[in-house]
């Protein structure tokens, strides 16, 4: 069995509890000296870092979530000088106001390592070629795996997304072996693949998908098409990016590094912290980072914790796959869009809040319609005026999501009314 680091990844609960303790006292104190807001919230909860001394006490810190980390934009949570910061990346926001995540060199460092864990999980080592088709720039996805390949010391295929034609052919002619990317991706991908007769000149063994939400049967669909094992992966912008978590070789939930990050689930409804095995919102304190520091922060992704023994031999706790969300947000192609975005550009080009977002997923590929309501006075429009309405809806759109729907202008109360709570979104995706 192969680890990055052994020592980590296999530690025993003890070892593992006593560095969390030590990291998570040294995180608390950081943050409480360096960032000013730290010390106003946790003063309004009576919490002083002397109150923290093992990882017992930290159900007595507050909770950080989105809308605390959309108001400190940009600079409110920095807890290092601007001077020390080498990167950021970042997410969108839910009215435009974009949640900004600083990195360190020593952040930049850990985040590769727990990438080069997830690589070697999924069987790689410096001989392979590692093809990286997550998207780059500020999306965690592309600059995550690919600096973990880079501290590994495989050979790294920067691809991003996009030109297919482009991928399989450097695929098949550099000899790429690991294939990182979205599920929805990797299945067009491999679509495309035996549409073009090259399913015999691929040299793929594994694929690390994550950024979206995917089912079992997609995974064996996957499989089954590229001749590999497909290995789930987990992350979030807010606390690094891809390589919170990883899928071994079992497949039976995805390794939290421990060392980096502390998880917890909590009764979403009461914030009260709930027993191993059971299913609620998840919640991470980073206790390694320097930067940028969350405590508590409530990811409201749903789902279960276990340290059920794993045949690969690892004693990082589970995570399971996500069974859902506390809040509104969807995946769309592994960027995370809220109808709150989507109703801010309606009311500020002048449109009605009636809208309904349908999404479904055909060929693995997300397609993502929304339908909106014209007013009275623009339902009188040319077939030519609204037809560039909703051009100028799509680019919107796109500016607001980092995403282009297709947007369909219907009549006035074309969309169907409900007494109770507004029905925004179809769902049709399987997953």
């Amino acid at each position: 069995m192969q680890y990055f680091t052994p020592d980590m990844e296999c530690a025993s609960p003890e070892k593992m509890r006593a560095l969390q303790s030590e990291r998570l006292v040294k995180t608390v104190r950081h943050a409480y000296d360096s960032v000013p807001l730290y010390r106003e919230i946790m003063g309004k909860h009576g919490v002083a870092p002397d109150d923290i001394r093992s990882v017992d006490d930290l159900r007595k810190l507050p909770f950080l979530c989105k809308d605390d980390l959309r108001e400190a934009y940009p600079y409110k949570l920095l807890a290092v000088p601007r001077s020390e910061v080498v990167r950021i990346q970042s997410t969108s926001g839910t009215t435009g106001k974009r949640v900004v995540a600083f990195y360190t060199q020593s952040d930049i460092d850990k985040w590769d390592e727990c990438c080069a864990r997830a690589i070697v999980a999924a069987g790689g080592d410096k001989d392979d070629v590692v093809h990286v088709c997550y998207g780059y720039g500020l999306f965690t996805g592309g600059p995550g795996l690919n600096g973990g390949s880079h501290m590994l010391g495989s050979m790294t295929l920067p691809m991003s997304s996009g030109n297919t034609d482009r991928q399989i052919q450097f695929m098949c002619d550099l000899g790429s072996t690991i294939l990182c990317c979205t599920p929805s991706y990797a299945a067009y991908l491999a679509e495309s693949i035996i549409a073009k007769g090259m399913r015999d000149k691929i040299s793929l063994k594994a694929g690390i998908f994550g950024a979206e939400a995917w089912s079992e049967e997609m995974r064996r669909e996957i499989e089954s098409m590229l001749g590999i094992r497909a290995y789930d992966i987990y992350g979030l912008t807010e606390i690094t990016g891809p390589g919170v978590s990883f899928e071994c070789s079992e497949q039976t939930g995805m390794h939290v590094n421990e060392d980096y990050f502390i998880p917890e689930i909590i009764d979403p409804d009461t914030g009260e912290p709930l027993p191993e095995g059971s299913r609620g919102e998840l919640v991470f304190t980073t206790i390694a980072k320097e930067a940028f520091p969350l405590l508590r922060y409530r990811t409201r992704d749903i789902c279960v914790l276990s340290r059920k023994p794993c045949s690969c031999g690892r004693t990082l706790i589970k995570m399971s796959k996500l069974m859902g969300r506390t809040d509104d947000m969807l995946i769309i192609r592994g960027v995370n869009v809220f109808p709150s975005q989507i109703e801010t550009v309606l009311l500020q080009e002048g449109y009605s809040p009636n809208y309904l977002i349908v999404v479904d997923r055909i060929n693995h590929t997300d397609t993502f319609e929304i339908q909106v309501e014209l007013t009275p006075e623009m339902f009188s429009d040319t077939v030519k005026q609204i037809s560039r309405r909703e051009k100028n809806l799509v680019a919107a759109m796109r500016s607001m999501l980092g995403i282009s729907p297709k947007v369909s202008l219907v009549a006035p109360r074309a969309i169907a009314r409900s007494e109770g709570k507004a029905v925004r979104v179809i769902d049709k995706r399987k997953i």
